[in-house]
């Protein structure tokens, strides 16, 4: 009940003024038109013509639903982003009693995912990137369940919101044929290959299919970009139906768009710097007169609580000590392995975009594996069954630490309107202007 209750209680901190600020929030000016027109069109347009876009209609449709229910307006754009926001909070405490067996070490990922900026924002602004991780996260609990029919689905789902989730999908589906192979070994089994096999269809054709079926609204309009492009670029491989060719062609289309995009932005930052925080995104800054100094400051910065990200840095670096460790002794850490996992597969990826534009929030979708890192280490130093009530009230008060923090920057998370010197009292950095 405890992570539950702390998933309510951020669900109504992500509720309080969420239409703040008014207008569009950085890309929200992208993906709340791509939903507007999914709604009206099934696909997105710009006036009356088709509209290239360069990310898969999961996420926006998942908008949509909350301009559906609760209107045109900031709150129905953002809304859905706040009950995601909520739910992965929730799950990852599920993610983490799976791994360490604890109500208490459960409750303290829920508390620290809640207690994280970089998250908070997300939850309070219509981007796609959190959809991607809620679906991550629902995948990788299936995946822990060993339910990996329903884990090949949210996989789906996810490339379906951006294709990055691909490396997710790849990852534990590698160490899972992996595992199957190990296994067969040690039991002598000849059923490898049927197993090999069972996984191709759980980890390559659902999520296939489930991704496929998340176009078709394009496939069911006229309206859709290059639509009807294979009707007028003939092909030998006439078995293929016209509607699959030109969606390849489209996403050859956004690939390139992908792999091509060097162009400068004044917030992009090289993931070297990201786990640190070294340039965060601002997602809207303002300078009203309304805080009764004579000047004011109003800003949204997806920036993750400071000392959460360096500390979880550190912790890293602890859970892969601790899993080469366990690798030389013979015996792998498999909890360890697993957060690796998950961070190698939604971080590293990125370090081979070298000249691409990118952002420190993209850092949302790896965010739950260095929570998880964490509490990792937070297990390892009070033992497995702690009798040390110093260390528990050591481990209390880094938590104090954290969430003193997270409400000191509060005001740069939900856009409240502050002083000036207050705001430049919390750029403890340079490159955070």
């Amino acid at each position: 009940m405890a992570p539950l209750l702390i998933a309510i209680l951020s669900f109504w901190l992500r509720m309080w003024h969420l239409a703040t600020p008014k207008g569009y929030t950085f890309d929200e000016v992208y993906y709340v038109d791509g939903a507007r027109d999914l709604l009206h069109y099934g696909v997105e347009v710009t006036g009356s013509s088709p509209e290239f876009i360069v990310h898969p209609p999961v996420g926006k449709w998942c908008i949509a639903l909350g301009v559906k229910l609760f209107g045109n307006n900031e709150f129905g754009w953002r809304i859905s982003s706040a009950l995601v926001g909520a739910i992965t909070i929730y799950l990852v405490a599920l993610i983490a009693q799976r791994l360490f067996g604890s109500k208490s070490l459960s409750t303290l990922a829920a508390l620290l995912m809640a207690l994280d900026g970089l998250h908070l924002v997300h939850s309070r602004t219509a981007l796609l990137d959190l959809f991607l991780t809620f679906f991550i996260l629902l995948a990788v609990y299936a995946w822990l369940k060993e339910r990996y029919w329903l884990a090949g689905i949210w996989f789906g789902l996810a490339i379906g919101t951006k294709w990055s989730a691909i490396y997710f999908l790849a990852a534990f589906a590698l160490i899972l044929i992996y595992q199957d192979y190990i296994r067969s070994r040690a039991e002598e089994s000849r059923e490898l290959l049927k197993t090999i096999l069972k996984r191709v269809a759980q980890f390559s054709v659902l999520p296939l299919g489930v991704y496929i079926a998340s176009w078709t609204g394009w496939f069911m309009s006229a309206r859709g970009w290059d639509r009807q492009w294979a009707q007028t670029h003939p092909s030998a491989w006439k078995f293929i139906p016209d509607s699959l060719r030109s969606l390849w062609h489209y996403h050859a289309e956004i690939w390139h768009f992908h792999t091509t995009l060097t162009q400068h932005h004044s917030y992009q930052a090289n993931p070297w710097s990201w786990l640190v925080m070294a340039r965060p995104t601002s997602f809207f800054y303002a300078s009203p007169n309304t805080c009764g100094a004579k000047q004011c400051a109003q800003e949204v910065l997806a920036l993750g609580t400071p000392i959460l990200w360096w500390l979880g840095t550190l912790a890293i670096a602890v859970v892969f000590g601790f899993w080469i460790s366990s690798a030389l002794k013979g015996e792998i850490d498999k909890v360890a392995g697993f957060i690796l996992l998950g961070i190698v597969a939604g971080y590293l990826p990125w370090f081979f975009f070298q000249k691409r534009t990118v952002f420190s929030f993209y850092a949302i979708v790896f965010e739950p594996f260095l929570i998880l890192a964490l509490v990792y280490c937070a297990k390892k130093f009070l033992g497995v069954a702690p009798q040390s009530r110093n260390r528990r009230l050591i481990v209390g008060f880094v938590v104090l630490v954290i969430a003193l923090n997270f409400f000191y920057f509060l005001p740069l998370f939900n856009a409240s309107v502050i002083s000036y010197d207050a705001w430049s009292h919390r750029m403890w950095l340079p490159s955070w202007i």
